[in-house]
């Protein structure tokens, strides 16, 4: 009697291991973007490529003030957002009207949102030098190279 319940024990957690395992074996952060969204066009200044920049003190105080104004400016626009949601679905009757209203700001958002980012983007490639943007560009070339090899990999094996 113990040894089947050990053997059907070993037979359940033996997949459950096995998923863990490789879940993990991703490395970190692979989970998180798929490829598609690590290749996006356009300049990114990761944590990483900052410092391949060598930016200058100055420069890392702008780069954080900036980060920090918008930081401050989100997390009261979607504290309001929530605040307005949880009134509507927390109300005694459901208000088709408001529910309405609030998906179509919610539209209306994504494109303020594309812009703000794009202007963000923007302030940030500003504090740049025009040798550092130069840098930058390379890089992004380079990203932009490899992502195309990524993205066209094993595409011809298809049927």
């Amino acid at each position: 009697m113990k040894m089947t319940k050990k053997l059907i024990l070993a037979t359940v957690m033996f997949p459950i291991a096995l998923g863990t395992a490789s879940a993990f074996a991703a490395g970190k952060d692979d989970h998180k973007r798929s490829a598609m969204e690590r290749c996006q066009p356009g300049p990114v200044l990761n944590p990483k490529i900052m410092k391949r920049l060598e930016l200058t003190d100055a420069q890392k105080e702008q780069f954080k003030a900036l980060r920090n104004a918008n930081r401050t400016e989100m997390k009261a626009k979607m504290d309001a957002r929530d605040k307005r949601m949880n009134d509507l679905l927390m109300a005694d009757t459901f208000d088709k009207d408001k529910a309405e209203a609030m998906v179509k700001e919610a539209q209306n958002n994504r494109v303020q949102r594309q812009v703000d980012r794009l202007e963000n983007q923007f302030k940030m490639l500003s504090i740049l030098t025009p040798a550092q943007k130069e840098k930058l560009m390379e890089f992004e070339k380079k990203h932009q190279q490899k992502c195309g090899e990524m993205m066209h990999h094993g595409k011809g094996d298809r049927k």
